[in-house]
């Protein structure tokens, strides 16, 4: 059915009026955008264990959307892409492109480029050349072969070409580089640096080729038009950085301080709108303006990632999915026919990998970088993606390009992406160095040291953000001992890699900080408060600090953190709990608490960490332990009270060693309660039957190797000894006789008595703590009595730090499905056949 676009109504009256909906604008657009995000999602989810970028998926699901792969059917083509909604629909998408161009801009730091130094530049200077050499070649050819190919100039149809084959694409790069965890090295670094370069001058590059083409008729127009827009397009850039860029300066610092910031946003919004149109009237494409009004606003401060968190997630989550879309509505493989079509796609892949990957390769080995990591250097620079498909679109719509030669340069876009991930983890894998020598757990770090005269204590203290300074300098300052310890504190801030663009820019400043390697000159503006709360705190003496971030998809956050536990041999790692509790005051001046989760994901990075780390762990649930006095108080004044929580077992044996270390501070006082059976601890043996199919998050997990029960009995008294020689007026040793141990426990919590109660979680249970294995968990990875105290059902006042001690024979565990008493365990046939283990004595049932 034929249209008249003038004609188009925006919104039906209702299909109960007779109106199809897909016959209006807005209705049309709407369904669009919805088949859009499933098909592109759905293929998201299914290369994500191929660990592939997202952009792969949106490409593809651009292509499929097309007449490629859906759209061969007319009827569904004709139906949900009609020729009438083409303007709507690259109008909403361009707008996308627009506001993603300009966080882009956003992305790029030209003075970390200017700080890159020669390698970077050498490397993206010939990664672009030579690869611009050779589309130049293969644009001759085409021009030749392809029909239809030699109507564009000559001119501008080869710098397409050559910006189509030597762009790299920084945002697609910078992901697959923390994907990969290579941002952590060497190679990780230069290529960051190269890509963004290459960025930078690609952009330039597409100005001119844009310049050039015009509206596609070069061959009929003066070429003075084209050194007016390049003259034209320069002033623009020139007038940017000189007047605009001091004038965004002023805003952002007005914009982060003051607190009607939204007039500063909008009027940064509007800044995107006018750039793109003063570029569009020159002659430039809008995109170009707002990438260079981009590059104008300051990445130091807030502001920049503000004005990324206000419009990413509908930027990247539903606009420019759109334009991938529009992109594949455009792109038709059944173009490419017959041996010689495709032996040319063949040819363009050659001859950008070739140009990439070799030109790389050589300078690189020519600046003294090893071959390997030379080889990946050429992969990483290959990556194409979204850049590269701007550049397409441009010159599909600038009529550059035919529809043949489209889908050709797609795929080799496609082709290119695709290989980069698993050719780079078949290629380099970083060495992980080898600290079997550490310390793995509190009492090898003390017994180790002490021929020295000096204990050395090295740990590493994760953090989600600010909040969990005040309580990670209160667990160390009470570690800290005015006498013989020395302690060398590693702080990793914990930060999570998104699609956002606000990960990119946390990118840029880290690695301009230093990043990855542990920063010393501690001159970074991305963590003020945290680096300098820690650097003031090591002012203190005997404390020294050294800080860092790790970028990371929470899926493998935890062997970001297990690298950098082995590769420091630190002794203990604190992980914050992912529950925070905030004490605030009502109108009534009354103190209530407010409860702030982090998210489950953060609890499951937690549960890889205790699962695979390579020394002790402690989860530190903060209740407040962060409001108190930070510094030690003169005349031995009590400012930390702690007690621990001992029932017997490794972990709360490194509940001790961990005491032992704070009785040594003057101001802070220590007491262990010792819970007891009132039965005696040898009757009633109690036997845990496992099942190691169940989830871990409803039943707690203890472990399954056969340990000498007699043997841990003698290392419980001979630990409870060694602490008692210690006793004086700030240690005390109390024994408690219990028949209800819930209700006991709950007492010390709820008492506000301690600010710190320290516990183990209880691997190998006592008899007391084994009847607890069937409790409905809440928090099942602190064990049992960490569970009960931290639960949010009780009103428990106490900070807690749960431990577990690290021993490479006891990883095995599995979540308990059912306790017996050892004559219910020998008389239950289905549970016997079962793994079992007899808490009393040694046997496995």
């Amino acid at each position: 059915m034929p249209f008249n676009i003038t004609s188009i109504k925006t919104s039906s009256n209702g299909v109960w009026q007779g109106d199809n909906p897909l016959d209006y604008a807005f209705p049309l657009l709407t369904l669009q955008i919805i088949l859009v995000l499933i098909v592109t999602r759905s293929l998201a989810l299914l290369l994500k264990p191929l660990r592939q970028p997202k952009v792969i998926a949106e490409i593809l699901g651009g292509v499929l959307l097309g007449p490629s792969a859906l759209g061969r059917n007319k009827s569904y083509l004709h139906r949900m892409f009609p020729s009438w909604s083409t303007p709507t629909l690259e109008s909403v998408a361009s707008i996308g492109l627009l506001f993603f161009l300009f966080l882009v801009g956003l992305e790029l730091d030209l003075n970390s480029i200017r700080r890159s130094g020669k390698r970077a530049f050498s490397i993206a200077a010939v990664g672009i050349t030579l690869p611009f050499v050779c589309g130049i070649g293969v644009a001759v050819v085409l021009r030749k072969t392809v029909d239809g190919a030699d109507e564009p100039g000559f001119a501008q149809f080869i710098v397409f070409m050559g910006v189509a084959l030597s762009i790299t694409a920084f945002p697609v790069l910078a992901r697959i580089l923390a994907e990969l965890k290579l941002l952590t090295t060497r190679v990780g670094e230069t290529a960051m640096a190269a890509a963004a370069f290459n960025d930078v001058v690609a952009w330039i590059l597409l100005a001119l080729a844009v310049a050039l083409a015009g509206n596609g008729s070069g061959s009929h127009k003066s070429p003075l038009v084209s050194v007016w827009v390049l003259l034209s397009g320069l002033a623009f850039v020139v007038f940017m950085m000189v007047a605009v860029r001091p004038a965004m300066a002023v805003v952002a610092r007005k914009g982060e301080n003051d607190a009607t910031d939204e007039f500063y946003v909008c009027l940064t919004l509007a800044g995107v709108l006018v750039s793109g149109f003063m570029t569009d009237l020159i002659g430039i494409h809008s995109i170009f303006g707002a990438f260079v009004f981009g590059l104008t606003i300051p990445k130091e401060g807030n502001f920049a990632k503000k004005l990324t968190e206000r419009i990413e997630d509908f930027v990247l989550g539903l606009l420019l999915p759109l334009y991938f879309a529009s992109s594949g509505l455009k792109t038709d493989v059944t173009t490419i026919r017959g041996a010689s079509a495709w032996g040319l796609l063949v040819l363009v892949i050659a001859t950008a990998c070739a140009g990439k990957i070799l030109g790389t390769f050589a300078v690189a080995m020519f600046c003294m970088i090893p071959a390997r990591e030379s080889l990946t250097l050429g992969f990483l620079m290959n990556t194409k993606g979204l850049v590269e498909l701007i550049v397409l679109n441009i010159g599909r719509e600038k009529k550059v390009l035919n529809a043949e030669m489209f889908a050709i340069l797609v795929l080799m876009a496609l082709f290119t992406t695709f290989i980069t991930t698993p050719i780079v983890m078949a290629i380099y894998k970083p060495a992980r160095g080898n600290s079997m020598k550490a310390p793995r757990k509190l009492g090898d770090s003390s017994r180790g040291s002490r021929d020295e005269g000096v204990e050395k204590f090295r740990v590493l203290a994760c953090l989600h953000g600010p909040a969990n300074i005040p309580s990670i300098i209160n667990l160390i300052e009470s570690t800290r001992s005015t006498k013989k310890s020395f302690i060398k504190l590693f702080m990793m801030h914990l930060v999570e890699l998104t699609e956002r663009s606000s990960s990119i820019i946390m990118v840029h400043r880290a690695r301009r900080n230093g990043f990855p390697f542990f920063n010393r000159s501690h001159r970074d503006q991305w963590h003020d408060r945290i680096a300098g709360a820690f650097q003031a705190y090591s002012q203190l003496g005997r404390v020294m600090v050294r800080s860092t971030t790790t970028l990371s998809s929470l899926s493998t956050m935890h062997e970001d953190i297990c690298h950098v536990a082995e590769e420091k041999t630190v002794t203990m790692i604190i992980l914050p709990f992912h529950k925070h509790w905030r004490t605030e005051v009502n109108g009534d001046n009354q103190k209530y608490q407010v409860v702030e989760n982090a998210g489950h994901e953060w609890r499951v990075t937690n549960q890889k960490v205790l699962m695979n780390a390579p020394c002790s762990v402690v989860v530190l649930v903060d209740r407040g332990y962060g409001n108190l006095p930070q510094t030690p108080i003169p005349n031995s004044i009590v400012s930390q009270r702690v007690c621990i929580i001992f029932f017997g077992g490794p972990d709360d044996r490194e509940a001790l060693e961990l005491g032992k270390k704070m009785v040594e501070h003057p101001t802070v006082k220590v007491s262990v309660v010792r819970f007891i059976e009132k039965d005696g601890l040898d009757e009633n043996n109690i036997v845990l039957s496992f099942s190691p199919g169940q989830n871990n998050d409803e039943s707690y997990s203890f472990s399954t190797v056969k340990v000498n029960r007699q043997k841990e009995r003698e290392l419980d008294e001979e630990a409870i000894k060694e602490f008692k020689s210690k006793l004086n007026d700030m240690v005390e040793y109390i024994e408690k006789f219990s028949e209800d141990v819930v209700e006991d426990v709950l007492v010390i919590g709820k008492s506000g008595d301690y600010d710190l109660i320290i516990v183990g979680k209880g691997r190998f249970p006592s008899n007391m703590v084994a009847k607890l294995a069937e409790r409905k968990p809440e928090h099942a990875e602190l064990g049992p009595i960490g569970d009960v105290l931290s639960s949010s059902e009780h009103a428990v006042l106490s900070s807690i730090l749960v431990i577990q001690q690290h021993d490479a024979t006891l990883v095995d565990d599995a979540p308990v499905c059912k306790v017996h008493d050892e004559h219910g365990m020998v008389n239950n046939h289905e549970s016997s056949r079962r793994v079992g283990i007899s808490i009393g004595n040694d046997s496995a049932v």
